[in-house]
């Protein structure tokens, strides 16, 4: 009989190497996506000469990604001081649509959160106001889309994400009272739920900057309560918002003091609208090769160390951890 071939069984971790510096499409094969530790990465970009090449270019956005999303992962109300100075000390105007990616990403799996991610936005929206812009921006756009399939469970999670946002003045309070119209507009159990949910999240803020759009919120409230369309127990949701409001949100404040990181004064409010049409940029999702890398990596070490002073060039050494995406 004659003799089969021997399979060459090739290391998983060349694979990914390859992977990471172009030379195998993403997620060609099983092996393609495969997770690489940090050092491996390191490793592998400390042997490339040329550090404008596209292999390096490449490997390096893979290693801000990784950055990224394993900061992001790890933030909460006791380190958040700390995770925002290191995702400075990454290339985030680079990575600006990661980041955004990764927080939206982190938001939806955990709605509950959206005050954290929101407030670590608010601190790098004073440094850089096109990553905040991109975010409100985006979260319009995936309401949008959920508001059109009926989509009720990433409605009431977007929205959540939406009032914290309202909450750090990172989005004029306009686009709250345009999302309220709209779901009230012609009520469903669902619509009115979600408005419920998001105007407890953001109510004191509304009573604070906009009292008259709150009123008129309630009011329509109001109405769908006494013509009794709705669920009982839709119904005693709404009641239950009026009594939050007769504590004056006592149990929701606008920003919990440890998550108050920014002077009003240095807030940048962003206006967008619900019917206007959004440039997400989605191309900056992926990897594009920039013939100007170096001048524009070196212009970040400049931005940067202005941020957080001369002692910034210090890597941080917290992206062990990542929640890998598959796209370039």
């Amino acid at each position: 009989a004659e003799a089969r071939p021997r399979k060459v069984i090739e290391d998983p971790y060349e694979t990914a190497a390859k992977t990471a510096s172009g030379v195998v499409a993403s997620g060609a094969g099983k092996t393609g996506g495969l997770y690489m530790p940090p050092y491996k990465l390191a490793q592998m970009m400390s042997g490339v000469d040329d550090k404008a090449s596209a292999q390096y270019q490449r490997m390096t956005w893979e290693a801000l990604k990784k950055a990224i999303n394993g900061l992001v992962n790890k933030v909460n109300v006791s380190n958040i001081k700390a995770i925002v100075v290191d995702l400075l000390k990454q290339n985030v105007i680079r990575g600006r649509a990661l980041l955004v990616r990764s927080l939206m990403k982190a938001q939806g799996a955990s709605p509950n959160f959206s005050r954290i991610y929101a407030a670590l936005l608010a601190v790098i929206n004073t440094k850089m106001p096109e990553i905040g812009e991109l975010l409100v921006k985006r979260a319009v756009n995936q309401f949008n889309r959920a508001y059109r399939r009926h989509d009720k469970v990433v409605c009431n999670g977007v929205v959540k994400l939406i009032a914290a946002l309202v909450n750090q003045q990172l989005v004029h309070e306009l686009l709250a009272l345009q999302l309220c119209i709209l779901l009230l507009e012609t009520p469903t159990d669902d619509s009115v739920e979600t408005v419920v949910t998001f105007v407890t999240e953001c109510g004191a803020a509304l009573a604070e900057v906009s009292p008259q759009a709150l009123n008129s919120i309630f009011e329509r409230l109001r109405s769908i309560l006494h013509e009794g369309a709705i669920d009982k127990r839709v119904q005693y949701m709404i009641e239950g918002l009026y009594a939050v409001r007769k504590s004056n949100f006592a149990d929701y404040p606008a920003v919990l003091p440890e998550l108050d990181l920014v002077e009003a004064e240095d807030q940048i409010t962003h206006e967008v609208s619900l019917d206007e049409q959004l440039d997400l940029e989605e191309t900056l999702d992926y990897f594009t090769f920039d013939p100007d890398f170096e001048a524009n990596e070196a212009a970040y070490v400049r931005v940067r160390r202005e941020i957080l002073g001369d002692d910034s060039d210090s890597e941080s050494g917290d992206d062990d951890d990542d929640d890998d995406d598959d796209d370039d």
